[in-house]
């Protein structure tokens, strides 16, 4: 009896160590039907010719609302939704991406993963998952990752947000139709900090000065 009570007390202790250190939220896919319902409807109303480039991913992507204006002369689908992680995209992939055929795919997500616990390798592991489906799904179509950014209210986050960026830059370097853009490393003023006027009140979504950048960086990787 006290052998057996001696291991409960163990197996206890155990899991209340393990509970906290796994300290992750679960993700949620169905939360975000809704907003893929409504890009489904216009759709509807006016479904985008094949061969586009697809931006999907968080709400940085979402809240990037004057991309298609700022390159008119490339075919862009904004799909980016809400505080999406890297699974999400991945769930909804048929109805995001690939329906649309797409010579490219530019994908910014894995913030909100690292913000929701998860490690740099469980960060990785989503990223992998994702890439897996595109070279699975759309075999002659680029991927092109934007790096998980840095912010100022998620700086004590960066240092695993940049252990993610280095899996995921190492990865693409190895695979065809894979890109991965730096868009952290601009971000950062000359005292290695985020700089302030990229970022709202909220010190995690960017101003349009934050935009401009972006898409300094991106046009280079744009396919016409």
């Amino acid at each position: 009896m006290k052998s057996a009570s001696f291991l409960s007390v163990l197996f206890f202790l155990w899991l209340g160590l393990l509970i906290p250190a796994l300290g992750q939220k679960p993700d949620t896919p169905a939360l975000w039907e809704k907003e893929i319902r409504a890009f489904e409807k216009s759709d509807s109303l006016r479904m985008p010719a094949p061969g586009g480039i697809v931006f999907t991913g968080s709400s940085s992507i979402r809240g990037w609302r004057t991309l298609p204006g700022d390159f008119p002369e490339y075919p862009i689908i904004l799909r980016g939704f809400g505080g999406s992680r890297i699974g999400d995209a991945t769930y909804y992939f048929g109805r995001i991406v690939k329906k649309y055929a797409p010579k490219q795919v530019f994908l910014y997500s894995g913030d909100n993963d690292i913000a929701s616990g998860k490690t740099a390798e469980m960060t990785y592991a989503q990223f992998k998952a994702f890439a897996k489906k595109m070279k699975e799904e759309l075999p002659h179509a680029e991927l092109v990752y934007l790096s998980i950014k840095p912010s100022l209210s998620r700086w004590d986050m960066y240092p695993v947000m940049q252990e993610a960026n280095k899996k995921i830059k190492r990865y693409a370097f190895w695979h065809r139709n894979l890109k991965f853009v730096d868009v952290g490393t601009p971000m950062l003023g000359p005292d290695g900090k985020p700089r302030p006027e990229l970022f709202i009140g909220d010190g995690l979504h960017m101003t349009p000065a934050g935009y401009v950048l972006w898409g300094q960086l991106v046009k280079p990787h744009l396919r016409k």
